[in-house]
């Protein structure tokens, strides 16, 4: 990419697409397109079309996505699937035929089966079972790789996919009624510090183990795909790191001061036992990660009581 090239992040309000331009901008690139869902609602397949046919961008960084936790997976199973499936196919499809020289589709590490071996390579896709609590998202991101695979081989594009584990920073979402669990812990152990509350509820046994992504080191290694990769298949994006929920806590509860119990709901599920990708694609690439897990928690939770009043009016 040149630092004038015209480039089209969608999704650029979220926690993904705001890092991936933060670092954008960081590396000097000037002309990007940033369209807002009021102004550019990409379930609409029209609206999608002139967009393209308007601005022409060059490379697109596809962020967009009705993401969220396990109890929203679960909850809006329709709405994850079908909106997912939709934005995918308008971005995609356009890119197509308005010439974009190359797209990078972002997915989830949920595509993988939830027995997978582990660590996770990116070969075990559709090797079994899915998570039952996250299914729907899943398949709609399965889709969307296949997709751009399938375009790569008939029309010969530069589509690419990239698999990040699970991701938290700025501009998460932290309303726990959809969030995912490492917001969700900063937001409760925050509001039961100020709130003086003898205990905070942890959904599970506190026994799967989980592997943290900074967005912003997600961002880096978009750009580091995007400018050092033209592979056909799928990228892992990680840490190569885990651990488990109760650890998490501990260090969430550790960072925000908090002192009161734990309390661990046994009778919530505790969604997929373990799950750790195998990032030795992206590494004999070039890439790292540099974000050590008790500086980006800190890190977000700090900008979490800088944005407090908002994210909770």
């Amino acid at each position: 990419m040149e630092k004038e090239s015209k480039i089209y992040v969608a999704g650029h309000t979220g926690m993904v697409g705001s890092a991936i331009v933060r670092k954008l901008k960081a590396e000097g690139y000037t002309n990007l397109l940033l369209r807002t869902h009021r102004e550019l609602d990409l379930l609409d397949q029209q609206a999608v079309k002139k967009f393209f046919e308007n601005e022409r961008p060059e490379y697109v960084f596809m962020a967009a996505a009705r993401v969220g936790g396990i109890l929203a997976n679960n909850t809006y199973r329709t709405q994850f699937i079908y909106e997912n499936l939709q934005i995918q196919n308008n971005v995609i499809h356009q890119a197509y035929l308005c010439g974009v020289k190359k797209l990078l589709f972002l997915g989830s590490s949920c595509i993988y089966p939830r027995l997978a071996p582990q660590p996770i390579k990116e070969e075990y896709l559709l090797t079994g079972p899915l998570e039952s609590t996250n299914e729907p998202y899943a398949i709609a991101k399965i889709a969307g790789i296949k997709m751009c695979q399938a375009y790569n081989a008939q029309y010969g594009k530069k589509f690419i996919s990239a698999m990040p584990t699970n991701l938290y920073g700025p501009n998460d979402n932290f309303d726990l009624r959809n969030s995912h669990v490492l917001p969700a812990l900063l937001r409760k152990f925050h509001e039961a510090k100020i709130g003086a509350q003898p205990q905070v509820e942890i959904w599970g046994t506190g026994a799967p183990l989980r592997e943290f992504l900074h967005v912003d080191d997600l961002a880096d290694a978009c750009l580091f795909l995007m400018e050092n990769y033209d592979g056909d298949e799928m990228v892992n994006i990680g840490v190569g790191k885990e651990i488990s929920i109760r650890e998490l806590a501990e260090l969430i509860r550790e960072i925000v001061g908090y002192r009161g119990d734990l309390v661990f709901n046994t009778a919530k599920p505790d969604g997929t036992p373990r799950k750790l990708l195998d990032i030795s694609r992206l590494t004999a690439l070039g890439w790292s990660a540099r974000t050590g897990l008790r500086e980006g928690i800190a890190r977000t939770y700090d900008w979490y009581v800088e944005n407090y009043e908002r994210l909770s009016a």
